[in-house]
């Protein structure tokens, strides 16, 4: 069976493909150098940016471990700092709510009858303490002070 001109050629090609990824197996063999890997590493310097080089033993800074904070540090509330002291501006005790003003940071604070621990009225000097609330900061522990 004679062969086509077509499959001559297909034939041809994968010669020279064979031939050319032969030649360059060689060549890498003839150039291979230890350097090549180095030459891919990357390092990090005293700032956090990339270079070439190592970075300088000299200039490493040692860490304890011990002092690393992970997350928000605790806040202490001192219980006599979260008490203040007010004037109510307003009570409805129909509906049951009312506004104290700070005497402090002269704020309006929303207060309801639930967090009342006595009888409160308009124009009276009251102590409370201040939670946040859904809708904003709510008074709660309502005294009247004499």
């Amino acid at each position: 069976m004679p062969e086509t001109w077509n499959k001559k050629e297909r034939e041809k090609k994968k010669r020279q493909i064979k031939k050319e990824k032969a030649e360059r197996k060689q060549e890498r063999k003839e150039n291979k150098s230890s350097s090549d890997l180095e030459s891919m590493y990357a390092y990090l310097d005293e700032n956090g940016n990339l270079s070439s080089k190592p970075p300088d033993p000299r200039k490493k800074i040692v860490v304890n471990v011990e002092d690393i904070e992970l997350g928000v540090p605790k806040h202490e509330t001192n219980p006599e700092d979260l008490i203040r002291t007010g004037i109510v501006t307003f009570f409805n005790t129909e509906k049951g709510y009312g506004f104290i003003k700070d005497l402090i940071t002269q704020e309006s604070v929303f207060v309801h009858i639930n967090a009342l621990t006595e009888p409160i009225k308009e124009n009276n000097k009251v102590s409370f303490e201040v939670e946040m609330g859904a809708k904003g900061a709510n008074a709660v522990n309502v005294k009247a002070v004499k």
